[in-house]
């Protein structure tokens, strides 16, 4: 890791460098009243100092509709099956969503690689940047509130500049050719260590997250808490939408007018919907709300955990906000906890969620 220092104006070059490098560049941009990951055209337009996105920059690994390859039914020929993509550079990515891309990296380039992730993935260059917690930010609690790995350069706030963390060569090599940078001074290091302390202290208590997996498992067939979380879910799927950890996704073909050619191709998905888990014959292995949402959250604090020893979220809160009805991880932690640990005394339990 080579570690620089750029004061705020370098910004500029940093994003002109990027432009003449990369084919797009992307970054958060402000929307009405919240903010969006979208193609800039100028400098001007990134806002840095963001809480957070309505959609996560993982949509641009697993974009919500992808075509696959095209098809001719009457040949049988298959073609534009090749992946293509352009370089892109993805400035501002905070730590949680880095995080969630190093989990999707485990998912779709693991041990069995999906190609259209890979190109897209490999093609891209990840620029992190600091940020502060808001209400109902948990990504301390999963552990994805700093991160070492999956970006190239990363800009920690200073206030007047940016420390700045570069990771790989291409990074080390933007920077030389574009940006006037210097060595961190002494007192750099010191403003670093101490925003690092002020982020840290930022968040409000959490929840105990090592026993998660046992509590949830203890609580699995209780009917009673599950139909009591999940009477008000609407199974809308906007929580899974707005994600940056969920991967599901349906695959349909689109038939041309002739009814001779069409197009393959992958659209984002929910195991929340009525219709996720309906097989042959009508039958559903989650008929009911409850079944459902007992599941999602199943995978996500047990299934994965006991693949890969890491829950599937990184507490961004995204789905708190756009939960109508204010299911989230932390009201289902505060559920679990009340209902298996209702009388221990030091248990620390989460309040409010991930609204804000």
């Amino acid at each position: 890791m080579i570690y620089k220092i750029i004061s705020k104006g370098a910004l500029a070059d940093l994003f002109a460098g990027l432009q003449e490098t990369y084919d797009e560049v992307v970054g958060p941009q402000e929307r009405g009243p919240a903010f969006v990951f979208d193609k800039l055209s100028s400098v001007d337009e990134v806002r840095l100092n963001y809480p957070s996105t309505i959609l996560p920059p993982t949509k641009y690994f697993l974009p919500a509709d992808e075509r696959l390859f095209r098809f001719d039914r009457s040949t049988g020929d298959v073609y534009d099956s090749e992946p293509a993509q352009g370089t892109r550079a993805i400035l501002g990515m905070h730590p949680c969503d880095i995080n969630a891309v190093l989990m999707m990296d485990e998912i779709f380039m693991g041990d069995y690689v999906d190609p259209y992730y890979e190109t897209a993935r490999k093609s891209s260059f990840i620029i992190g940047v600091s940020c502060m917690p808001e209400p109902g930010h948990l990504c301390a609690a999963f552990g994805a509130d700093e991160i070492h790995r999956g970006f190239d350069l990363f800009l920690t706030d200073l206030g007047d500049r940016y420390f700045v963390s570069c990771r790989s060569v291409p990074a080390s090599e933007l920077m030389d050719s574009y940006v006037r940078s210097c060595e961190p001074s002494a007192e750099d290091i010191n403003d670093f260590q101490e925003r690092t302390k002020r982020f840290k202290e930022a968040f409000a208590p959490m929840p105990k997250m090592d026993q998660l997996p046992l509590l949830y498992g203890a609580k699995y067939f209780d009917e009673e808490l599950w139909e009591r979380i999940g009477d008000d879910c609407l199974s809308c799927g906007a929580c899974a939408s707005v994600c940056p950890c969920c991967y599901c996704f349906d695959v349909r073909d689109k038939v041309d007018p002739g009814g001779k050619t069409g197009m393959r191709h992958r659209i984002w998905d929910s195991c929340l919907k009525s219709e996720h888990a309906e097989v042959a014959h009508g039958h559903n292995f989650r008929p009911t709300r409850a079944s459902r949402v007992r599941y999602r959250f199943f995978h996500k604090f047990v299934g994965n955990f006991s693949r890969t020893g890491k829950m599937l979220c990184v507490g961004c809160s995204r789905c708190g906000k756009a939960c109508k009805v204010g299911i989230n991880p932390g009201s289902v932690i505060e559920a679990l906890q009340k209902e298996y640990l209702p009388d221990t005394a030091g248990v620390e339990v989460f309040k409010g969620g991930g609204a804000s």
